[in-house]
């Protein structure tokens, strides 16, 4: 790889890679919140409750990223009359679609944790909601921490979309370099590279993680 390229460029990625992670981590922080709400909501005995997550969750999932990117870019804006940032939107965007695949995660995962657990929790005074919170979720993240780290490598990847509002993430970046250097490869290749570490990574720490939970589970 050219040296004198990089040494030229550089701080197009290191800058376009510092926007990617702090895109999704926002972005996943944010779904997990809002997953929750909506993994609850849709469990809930209220029927009105459970149909607006369920319409939620369906909707968001069948239906495109870039679509709803566009949705919020141009609408939420003129809603509220409030100037967002690209930035906030691209948040925003990423965080209300992760939520529907995460809430369906978490939906899964409470609900593999035995009846009894929350039998025992009511049974030692502790209200529905109690036993949620302290007991059934905390369990239920446990079983579910891989199917959240392939999310957060996902949305890393599907990060790179915001590019078409101007965000200057790593695509975005790479475009520039693509355009200023003529060289409509290597700015490419350099973010391949890029993108790879930072999965890479990720799976990496989950996977430590899930190792150190489990051990942890053994020796109780």
């Amino acid at each position: 790889m050219d040296m004198v390229f990089l040494s030229k460029y550089y701080k197009f990625f290191i800058n376009g890679t510092g926007i990617t992670l702090f895109l999704s981590l926002f972005g996943v922080i944010f779904g997990v919140i809002i997953g929750v709400f909506l993994a609850l909501m849709k469990m809930s005995k209220k029927s009105f409750f459970s149909m607006i997550a369920s319409a939620y969750i369906e909707i968001i999932r069948g239906t495109p990223l870039l679509v709803q990117l566009f949705i919020i870019y141009i609408g939420l804006p003129k809603v509220t009359g409030i100037p967002f940032t690209d930035l906030s939107i691209g948040i925003i965007a990423v965080s209300l679609n992760s939520a529907a695949y995460v809430a369906e995660i978490i939906r899964a995962g409470i609900q593999s944790i035995d009846k009894g657990q929350m039998e025992a929790a009511r049974s030692l005074g502790m209200t529905h909601s109690m036993g949620m919170r302290l007991i059934i979720i905390p369990q239920a993240f446990k079983n579910i921490l891989p199917a959240l780290g392939n999310e957060f490598i996902v949305l890393v990847k599907e990060s790179a979309i915001v590019s078409v509002i101007g965000i200057h993430d790593l695509m975005y970046n790479a475009d520039t370099v693509r355009g200023i250097s003529f060289k409509p490869f290597t700015p490419l290749f350099i973010a391949a590279i890029i993108y790879f570490i930072i999965t890479f990574s990720l799976s990496k720490l989950v996977g430590i993680l899930e190792r150190r939970l489990r051990a942890g589970d053994s020796n109780i």
